[in-house]
C-alpha cells in the first residue's frame, strides 16, 4: 500500500478566520469525492507559528502558506497523482 498522505490544517484563530474553516471542509469533500479515505490522514493544529503568512496547511511536512481554494485544489490534485 502506498504511504499515507498527512495533511495538517492550522486551526489557530488567525488561519481559521482567514479561511481554513472552509479549507478543511474542502479537503474533506475532496477526499470523499476521490475515495481517498484510506490514503489521506487529516488533522488540525492549534498554530503553525506563521500567522502572518496564513492561512497555512502542511502536507507531508511541507508548509504551504497563503492558501486559497485554487491553490488548495492544485496541491490536492498533485498529491492525488
Amino acid at each position: 500500500m502506498d504511504k499515507k498522505i498527512n495533511i495538517t490544517v492550522c486551526l489557530g484563530s488567525s488561519c481559521y478566520a482567514r479561511g481554513n474553516e472552509e479549507h478543511l471542509s474542502f479537503i474533506e469533500d475532496y477526499v470523499e469525492r476521490y475515495n481517498l479515505d484510506a490514503k489521506v490522514d487529516i488533522s488540525g493544529s492549534r498554530c503553525e507559528g506563521r500567522c502572518a503568512d496564513g492561512p497555512n496547511i502542511t502536507v507531508n511536512g511541507k508548509l504551504y502558506t497563503n492558501i486559497d481554494q485554487d491553490k488548495l485544489k492544485e496541491i490536492l490534485d498533485n498529491i492525488r497523482g
